[in-house]
C-alpha cells in the first residue's frame, strides 16, 4: 500500500451540457468510460477526504476542462467547490496498492 488516496471524477449533466454547447459535432465525454485517476494525499476519514477535495478541486476542475477544451475563454467562470460537485460525480478511495516492481515515473518530469 502506498501513501496516497485516489480521486476519480465523472462528468455529470452540467459538464455534458457545456461540452455539447462548444460545437455541433455531437461528440460528448463518456460518463461510464475510462476516467483520469488522480493520486491525492492519503486520508483516514471522510472529513480529511473532504478537506483534501476542497484544496484540490480547482486544479482537478481545470484539468478536466482542459482535457475536453483547451480554450480557457470558453470555460465556465464559476469553478468553486459547489459547482465542481454539480458538474462531476466524485469517488474518493483511501487504499492504493502498487502491484508493480518498478519505480513510478512522472511523464511531466522530462
Amino acid at each position: 500500500m502506498i501513501n496516497r488516496g485516489v480521486l476519480i471524477v465523472r462528468p455529470k449533466g452540467p459538464f455534458l451540457e457545456w461540452a455539447a454547447g462548444l460545437d455541433d459535432s455531437g461528440i460528448l465525454p463518456s460518463v461510464e468510460g475510462e476516467q483520469t485517476v488522480y493520486l491525492i494525499p492519503q486520508f483516514e476519514s471522510d472529513d480529511e477526504a473532504q478537506g483534501i477535495l476542497a484544496q484540490l478541486h480547482a486544479e482537478v476542475f481545470e484539468r478536466e476542462l482542459w482535457g475536453w477544451h483547451t480554450d480557457e475563454s470558453a470555460w465556465p467562470p464559476r469553478r468553486d467547490l459547489a459547482t465542481f460537485r454539480k458538474w462531476f460525480s466524485i469517488e474518493l478511495h483511501s487504499v492504493v496498492e502498487d502491484l508493480c516492481d518498478h519505480a513510478i515515473i512522472d511523464d511531466e518530469d522530462g
